[in-house]
């Protein structure tokens, strides 16, 4: 059996990571890109309950909450916090490079599939890891 997790930490997460892009993609900066691939790499490799954004979530809003927690299998969280890795890392080679449309395009991308999670709780990458996973059988 795989680890379940509160349904509503990643979408909390993808409502930060939303503001974290937003403001990444306006003032082109490089640095808060590189912060979002540290917690997209955390994410990817320990789990999206060890990332920072998780751990405000757990101390600070999940007291707070009356609904009782949906629990949902990690796997597609995790896949979708690889899959925001692979574009914060695009963002950054493109913005070392001097390709700064590279830099836009990859956290433009990114921006959507977080804001789509902390607007309308539809996970893009957790779509992607269940399509993946039919195709393969």
């Amino acid at each position: 059996m795989s680890v379940q997790i509160d349904a509503r930490g990643p979408r909390w997460s993808a409502l930060f990571t939303t503001f974290v892009l937003a403001i990444a993609l306006i003032t082109s900066s490089v640095w808060l890109i590189a912060f979002q691939a540290v917690v997209f790499a955390i994410g990817a490799l320990r789990g999206p309950q060890f990332t920072p954004y998780a751990y405000i979530f757990k101390k600070v809003i999940k007291p707070r909450l009356k609904s009782q927690a949906a629990l949902e299998d990690v796997r597609p969280p995790q896949f979708s916090q690889a899959v925001g890795l692979i574009f914060a890392l695009v963002a950054i080679i493109g913005s070392a490079t001097g390709a700064g449309g590279v830099f836009t395009v990859a956290v433009g991308f990114a921006l959507a599939a977080a804001f789509l999670n902390a607007a309308f709780n539809f996970c893009l990458g957790c779509q992607m890891y269940l399509l993946i996973l039919r195709a393969a059988k």
